[in-house]
């Protein structure tokens, strides 16, 4: 079996606020192969990209453990350590805010090649510099390089922090939001750029998005896990989670895509939830978090305690009390 790149056990991070202590994250377990991309989505506030962070190494788990290729990266040293901070590699949200703007394109991307002793000289850094450009579809990359970020358009900035990613030759990238500040059609080319890269280099992905039909398209060969205050409660192939959701919350995400209204085509019903308003990670529901919102609450089974993610035979999985007891009672009869 093959050693995951990423394999995360029941992570969790803790934030004090206003004396109290806020869960971002709760018990999240994932492993993510070598090449596999994977699509973490959720509301604002679901801990997604806190989760992202923690995988990049820019924040530390409160408890739990992350383990890049085999090892828990609380055991990494010195140089092991340099390893792991330069073989994941975090996209940036805002490419804007990310970029020195008192710095050229070549600058910007020049610095990790020769910081790091990736290449010799200015001449071999303005070689690689304008190969990464041109690896992410950005021409003429001999004149791009001596410009600065605010000459750039949204999209160009985009594909210079992805180059400025691959600078340092990672095998995996964690991409926040990476395609949110710029308009429809340049995400989708952006999206397109990243799927291309990950074939070409074996990358790794875990990509963060509120956006679950960017998801759907990024991560259809893949996998998409679905977050809610924290937890993980859904997490399944793209294919099937978006063909067949399980979890009352995916089932509502999903219906409220906006779909063409072309005749005879099947659309999906809105599912309108109990209530609109999100539970604050300072006074969390007991039981199920979702269920004071839930179409499908049971009473007292999703109240009397938090529902695990439960794993099973098609791959699948899901943190909902009737749904994991509907489906195992399934696998017990198909035995």
């Amino acid at each position: 079996m093959t050693t995951p790149i990423i394999s995360l056990r029941n992570l969790t991070k803790e934030f004090a606020v206003k004396r109290q202590v806020v869960r971002a994250v709760d018990d999240v377990t994932l492993d993510i192969a070598p090449g596999e991309v994977v699509c973490l989505v959720g509301e604002s506030g679901c801990g997604k990209t806190t989760t992202g962070k923690m995988v990049a190494g820019l924040l530390a788990p409160t408890s739990g453990s992350i383990s890049f290729k085999g090892t828990d990266i609380r055991e990494l040293k010195g140089d092991a350590w340099k390893q792991f901070r330069l073989g994941v590699q975090l996209i940036h949200q805002d490419p804007y805010a990310s970029l020195n703007s008192s710095q050229t394109i070549y600058q910007i991307l020049s610095a990790p090649l020769l910081r790091h002793g990736l290449v010799r000289g200015e001449a071999a850094a303005r070689a690689r510099t304008i190969e990464l450009l041109e690896l992410v579809n950005l021409t003429p990359a001999a004149d791009l390089i001596v410009k600065y970020p605010r000459q750039l358009s949204g999209g160009q900035r985009g594909r210079v922090s992805v180059a400025r990613a691959l600078t340092v030759n990672p095998s995996f990238l964690v991409a926040d939001e990476a395609v949110a500040s710029v308009d429809m059609s340049i995400r989708i080319s952006l999206l397109n750029t990243l799927t291309a890269l990950k074939q070409k280099m074996g990358l790794g992905v875990l990509f963060i998005t509120h956006d679950l039909a960017l998801a759907k398209f990024f991560a259809w060969e893949g996998r998409i896990g679905v977050m809610y205050l924290g937890r993980m409660v859904e997490l399944a192939p793209a294919r099937e989670l978006i063909d067949h959701p399980q979890h009352p919350y995916t089932k509502a995400l999903l219906s409220a895509i906006p779909e063409p209204d072309l005749e005879g085509v099947a659309r999906r019903e809105r599912i309108l939830l109990r209530s609109e308003d999100i539970p604050s990670l300072l006074k969390l529901p007991p039981g199920c978090a979702f269920h004071p919102r839930c179409p499908a609450f049971e009473g007292d089974l999703c109240t009397a305690k938090i529902p695990v993610l439960t794993h099973f035979r098609d791959g699948t999985a899901v943190a909902c009390h009737p749904v994991a007891v509907e489906k195992l009672q399934m696998e017990r009869g198909q035995s």
